[in-house]
């Protein structure tokens, strides 16, 4: 798996798939790209009905760390209103640019070494 890919860990794929569309709706407005594109989504889970999301954001004091979160959680709880969605803010491990998609590096103007 490579660092930029978000690490599955249910064998429910239908969900986390649903999931991952929902996230792709969520734009940073700063950036312009969504953040599964953005590598801010690190782990998504479902347990006994619910759904876990870890993801974070560029910085800690990114100027849009209440609105993301926010935005991210109400995306997936309409995409998924049968779960409960838990979505926690990590920083472990930090956010770099080496967690962007292919097409966020490219639109981003990152050039991979």
């Amino acid at each position: 798996m490579t660092e930029r890919a978000v690490q599955i860990s249910t064998p429910d794929q239908d969900v986390v798939t649903r999931a991952a569309h929902a996230l792709e709706r969520v734009i940073d407005p700063e950036l312009g790209l969504d953040v599964v594109r953005l590598g801010l989504v690190y782990d998504m889970r479902q347990r006994d009905g619910r759904l876990e999301v870890d993801m974070t954001l560029t910085t800690p004091g990114c100027p849009v760390s209440e609105q993301l979160p926010r935005e991210a959680e109400e995306a997936l709880a309409a995409a998924l209103p049968e779960l409960d969605v838990e979505l926690r803010v990590v920083w472990d491990p930090p956010w770099t640019p080496a967690r962007l998609s292919p097409e966020a590096m490219e639109l981003l103007g990152f050039h991979p070494r």
